[in-house]
């Protein structure tokens, strides 16, 4: 075992010589505007690529969040071009909100209101007000979360739809990509609803987020999680009854330290205590069934077994951060283990120490994945770069102890 300063000296130089300066030296569009929308494998620019709101506010966030921790100018440079393109181009000057992609020139090319990319600029939003102090970010931030309790809440059932028409209207367009099930709801949105609607707690714990964020963290744990095992269901009707069978390992471990952070942000002592349990029962769960010999966690799985054992970028990261919140919850060794062998097999397989950032994915046998991107509507900067600014977090308190 590495001591715990050797690991954050490592997680601080992978995150600022290589994610941070791979974003900024070859991701900004000094042509049109804003990020290029997709860079393949290895780095062919496709410059006149459609730009995502999921893209361009993970970026933000990213950032955003760097500067806070780490005050490099260059960080807020290039979180305040993600701002300002954000508000000049993906915000709706008729409906508001935020559209789900537009062209490589800032005009919308899908106007649909994808309510987890609606969520994903609550998040972004928020963490640039932390950095910046910025009031105009906030009161859009708040404003974006009124829109979703307005349009998007299920006042029969609880939680929210996943998607709605330009105008805030119904739609059979449900679907967050082609991987996904044309679902009224998904897990997925409402992690990412939780997690956004945490950051903004950090800085507007109004009387009215309160009952939302108690509400979700709530029906995570009694309409998302399987009652009868410590892992995610993906998809659902509206009355949340369960749709498909698939297990998401990446979800399931990154969804464990998130509703911590949920709880722990709200300060429900009671509710915290329910959680850290889940928490560390999910994290459990990945440990025995999701993670291979070399110590990267597949992507899925069904209860037959594995379906695509793959493993992508993201779930790496986030096992990182989630064993090592299990561990600190529980004090057992074979999750700090778990969170170190994630580590060592993003260095040993996932960094591309050619061209810089991370490949998408590798397959079974630990070869790069050909024509996973390194750019693109999904593959942004937000996952590893959030698992290293965690981490050193993380790791800081534990020396500190």
């Amino acid at each position: 075992m590495i001591s715990f300063e050797q690991w954050s000296k490592e997680l601080q130089q992978e995150l600022q010589d290589n994610i941070l300066k791979f974003w900024s030296e070859h991701s900004i569009d000094y042509v049109n505007g804003g990020f290029y929308g997709a860079i393949e494998q290895p780095m062919k620019l496709i410059p006149e690529a459609d730009k995502g709101l999921v893209l361009n506010t993970r970026i933000l966030w990213t950032f955003a969040a760097a500067y806070r921790t780490l005050q490099v100018p260059r960080y807020l440079e290039i979180a305040d071009r993600a701002y300002q393109y954000l508000s000049e181009y993906f915000l709706d000057p008729d409906y508001s909100g935020f559209f789900w992609m537009v062209d490589y020139q800032g005009r919308p090319s899908n106007d649909k209101k994808q309510i987890y990319g609606q969520a994903f600029a609550i998040y972004a939003l928020s963490e640039y007000y932390l950095a910046t102090k910025h009031q105009s970010a906030l009161d859009l931030s708040i404003a974006t979360y009124h829109l979703l309790e307005k349009h998007s809440y299920d006042s029969v059932y609880k939680g929210y739809v996943e998607a709605l028409s330009r105008d805030w209207k119904e739609t059979d367009h449900l679907s967050l990509s082609h991987k996904d099930l044309n679902e009224k709801k998904s897990m997925n949105t409402h992690l990412h609803i939780l997690e956004a609607y945490t950051n903004l707690y950090r800085t507007w714990p109004s009387p009215e987020l309160t009952v939302s964020l108690t509400e979700l963290i709530q029906v995570t744990m009694h309409h998302i999680i399987d009652s009868h095992q410590a892992r995610f269901n993906l998809f659902f009707g509206e009355s949340w009854n369960v749709k498909g069978n698939h297990i998401s390992y990446g979800h399931d471990i990154e969804g464990s330290w998130l509703l911590v952070e949920a709880a722990e942000v709200l300060g429900d002592h009671e509710l915290l205590k329910e959680v850290h349990q889940t928490a560390v029962a999910m994290a459990d769960t990945v440990l025995e069934t999701g993670v291979d010999d070399d110590g990267g966690i597949w992507n899925e799985a069904n209860p037959n077994g594995l379906i695509d054992t793959n493993k992508d970028w993201w779930p790496q990261a986030e096992a990182m951060v989630g064993f090592f919140n299990a561990y600190q919850l529980s004090g057992e060794q074979k999750f700090e283990q778990a969170a170190l062998r994630s580590w060592n097999f993003i260095q040993n397989y996932l960094i591309d120490r050619t061209y810089g950032e991370w490949y998408w994915g590798v397959s079974s046998d630990g070869s790069p994945l050909p024509r996973g991107p390194k750019v693109s509507a999904w593959k942004c900067p937000y996952h590893n770069s959030r698992a290293c600014l965690e981490m050193l977090e993380r790791l800081k308190h534990q020396v500190l102890n």
